[in-house]
């Protein structure tokens, strides 16, 4: 049996957020790469659709920014909830240290056809869809190329580096044998569609009562729902019964009414088993492993493409001019993980914190009130702006190295500055009037 082979510098496994915007970064900058995903297409329901300001920062750097807002898309401009029957805004992102000072909600299938319609401008770009990784090919003690699988046989693809981009259950991890560290997660979530009424409530996200949490996402004329269980618990709700499960979506949001019954079968309710993981190490010679591949992020605050993203500018930023002169080492793979670590340990840390929280209200089965530390946090200055600058931009932002126009980033530090001034002085203050006002009046 013949084995066709091919020759690149680099082979990026997976054309996900992480894989197409580092396809597109290398090749901008001359460096020969070859991106091979699985499937045929780009379309799969139920992905990560929040395209965060950090994100579409990146899009302006590129001068990439207009036409990719012409994309069919809704703007989230904070985000917030109704936890029994108080309603907050938890994050706002209206004062980001950005161009776009929102969240840019769209099916990600766009985001990715956008990036390789673009790349392809390029004549060191090369996308092969239903090329599926099944094997890292091993020479002279380093990874030196892929073998994916094709509807024409077996293909072999040469490189001088493969950067895993496949996800939390990627073949390149698994090939490289690279040991994996279970944080573990409470829960998981169901994904279903709802229609949306125009008079339904706004930017609410999270309505939290009777002991469920329900997410629902705005996206035009239909709701992303998601219905956050206890981990391992979708077997149960299966056995109760659809109409059981109707009716537990009712109690929490009633204004759905009798859209619920578009609900008609469990093929269109979707698990996805939440993880949090992430790899001791992240590279090998002649491999790097990055995103979900690298770091597997809860759905928590919607921050796990953008954080893809954000490791693939890192990885371009460090790796592109080496890969150009033939001269990437093991150390520079390095430097790319102690780059990108810090903001996903604190990230994860963050969405760990989420889930215990989610946790307590699993075994409250309500009606529910909220908890006054969660009213007093809501009423201190200057929360909702830090929480929407944690959730839009990230930890540690990345830049493009080269852009034509640099970011306002002394705009963005001076704003940081300010905003933990504000906290400083204000909190006290803000803090002693609460506890005044809790107070019993004497007699």
């Amino acid at each position: 049996m013949t084995i066709d082979t091919l020759q690149t510098t680099c082979c990026i496994v997976g054309g996900g957020p992480a894989g197409m915007m580092l396809g597109y970064l290398l090749a901008r900058a001359g460096v020969p790469v070859t991106v091979i995903e699985k499937h045929n297409d780009f379309f799969r329901d139920f992905r990560g659709d929040t395209v965060h300001p950090s994100t579409l920062e990146l899009m302006f750097e590129l001068g990439l920014l207009e036409d990719f807002l012409k994309i069919p898309h809704q703007k989230l401009t904070s985000a917030g909830g109704v936890f029994g029957d108080f309603a907050f805004r938890a994050a706002d992102f209206r004062h980001v240290p950005a161009h776009c000072r929102f969240i840019a909600m769209m099916p990600q299938w766009d985001l990715l056809n956008f990036l390789a319609a673009r790349a392809r401008n390029f004549p060191a770009f090369d996308l092969r869809m239903q090329h599926e990784a099944i094997d890292l090919i091993h020479g002279h003690g380093r990874v030196t190329g892929v073998e994916a699988r094709t509807p024409n046989g077996t293909v072999h693809i040469r490189a001088n580096l493969v950067v895993g981009c496949d996800g939390r259950h990627a073949t390149s991890r698994k090939a490289a044998q690279a040991e994996v560290v279970e944080t573990g997660a409470p829960i998981d979530v169901l994904w279903f569609r709802i229609s949306r009424k125009p008079n339904d409530p706004g930017q609410a996200l999270g309505n939290i009562n009777y002991g469920r949490v329900l997410i629902l996402i705005n996206r035009g004329d239909y709701f992303q729902s998601g219905l956050i269980i206890p981990k391992g618990s979708f077997d149960e709700i299966k056995r109760n019964g659809l109409d059981a499960f109707q009716k537990g979506i009712l109690q929490i949001a009633p204004y759905l009414g009798d859209r619920v019954e578009e609900l008609r079968d469990w093929e269109q309710i979707k698990l996805l088993s939440v993880q949090i993981n992430h790899l001791r190490r992240w590279h090998r010679p002649g491999l790097l492993l990055i995103g979900d591949a690298a770091h597997a992020m809860s759905p928590a605050g919607g921050v796990g493409i953008n954080l893809a993203v954000q490791d693939a500018v890192a990885a371009a930023n460090l790796l592109a001019a080496p890969l150009r002169e033939g001269r990437v080492t093991e150390a520079l793979l390095a430097r790319v993980q102690r780059r990108r670590q810090f903001p996903t340990r604190v990230t994860q840390h963050l969405q760990v914190m989420a889930h215990k929280r989610i946790a307590y209200v699993f075994g409250h089965p309500g009606p529910l009130q909220a908890p006054w530390q969660l009213r007093v946090a809501m009423r201190l200055p200057g929360v909702q702006q830090i929480a929407g600058r944690i959730v839009g931009m990230g930890i540690r932002p990345e830049h493009i190295r080269g852009a034509t126009e640099r970011p306002r980033s002394a705009r963005g530090l001076l704003w940081s500055f300010a905003v933990c001034a504000g906290i400083a002085t204000g909190v006290a203050v803000k803090t002693v009037r609460i506890i005044r006002s809790l107070r019993p009046i004497p007699a």
